[in-house]
């Protein structure tokens, strides 16, 4: 199969099953919004006891917010903790509710490829999406009940990797500055650090990969935590090109997404500055949030649909070589 027929599967697979976009959305903003619960309130509570701006303690990104606090917090050690242990707590208790949904998502877009047909060949039609319109509410709950368990296990490790992923970096880039600090070598250290923040990106993404096929791996084969890894390997030596491809190609429509989202945010944010007309953008902001948020769940749901396609091909080609050498070998018969 054509690189751009398993891109179009995928995205059609996506499209014709619109309710797991919707409920993969809504999952990732209540994620969200259980982060922001913790963040506000060590927020608060750093603005009151230490008298420090709200207003600036809540400036960036998330990650930016979460350091700038965590800073502020150094001199109040028992309130660092309350809130490490809130935050972890949040992020523990969101990420389990992804791992639920993924279930769901993972049992429909099977559902969906196996009745689909040739549907990246034929034209896009109304009659043609619903062919392969595999959501019902029994389904995904069914999806979502059968993979739970594994899919918990696989996202516990997940979060492992992560974390002595990052504590690697930052005890190598810490340990690096004490040895260069006060020497000729600090400039070469700041591109070295550089460096390893890059590696470290990509690394994190290679392991994001590698943990979404592993889900599809356990959803086509039904099979645990240890024989998925063994899948995963076979699968990616088997096609690597076809893997390849379908990572950059999506990679590439993220982020050319993500720089439209960014130009079309400072556009509405220059309007907001304007007297009263100002007042009019807020709903264009929180539409322009919903598009973003629906955008990029289907963009990764389209992967997903693409990475499901490649995976039950080459599943079931390994099943007729079986089959095939089966046949092939002969019975022995007792003399």
């Amino acid at each position: 199969m054509a690189l751009k027929h398993l891109l179009k599967r995928g995205a059609l697979l996506a499209a014709a099953n619109w309710q797991t976009v919707a409920i993969q959305f809504v999952a990732q903003t209540t994620f969200q919004v259980l982060l922001a619960v913790p963040i506000i309130g060590a927020a608060i509570l750093v603005a009151v006891v230490l008298g420090a701006d709200l207003a600036d303690l809540l400036q960036g990104s998330m990650r930016e917010i979460f350091t700038t606090i965590a800073s502020a917090l150094l001199s109040e050690p028992v309130a660092l903790v309350a809130f490490m242990v809130a935050f972890s707590l949040a992020v523990f208790g969101g990420s389990i509710l992804m791992f639920l949904v993924k279930g769901g998502t993972v049992e429909v877009l099977l559902a969906a490829h196996g009745v689909a047909g040739s549907i990246e060949h034929e034209p896009i039609t109304v009659d043609s999406l619903r062919g392969a319109a595999q959501f019902t509410l029994k389904r995904f709950t069914d999806g979502c009940s059968r993979l739970f368990r594994s899919y918990l296990m696989l996202g516990l490790l997940l979060m492992i990797v992560y974390g002595l992923s990052v504590a690697g970096y930052l005890v190598f880039v810490v340990y690096g500055y004490q040895m260069v600090s006060g020497r000729a070598l600090i400039v070469g250290w700041t591109f070295v650090a550089a460096l390893a923040a890059g590696v470290l990106v990509a690394w994190i993404t290679i392991v994001n990969l590698f943990y979404l096929l592993a889900q599809v791996a356990m959803a086509v084969d039904r099979i645990g935590l240890g024989e998925a890894f063994r899948a995963v390997a076979r699968f990616v030596r088997a096609e690597f090109r076809e893997l390849a491809g379908i990572f950059l190609l999506v990679l590439a429509l993220v982020v050319a997404a993500m720089f439209a989202s960014a130009l079309a945010w400072s556009g509405v944010g220059l309007i907001a500055f304007v007297p009263l007309v100002g007042l009019a953008v807020f709903p264009l902001q929180l539409a322009a949030l919903l598009v973003r948020g629906l955008v990029f769940e289907y963009l990764g749901l389209t992967a997903l649909g693409a990475y499901v396609s490649l995976y039950a091909r080459d599943a079931l080609r390994r099943r007729d070589a079986v089959k095939a050498s089966a046949v092939r070998s002969p019975v022995q018969h007792p003399v």
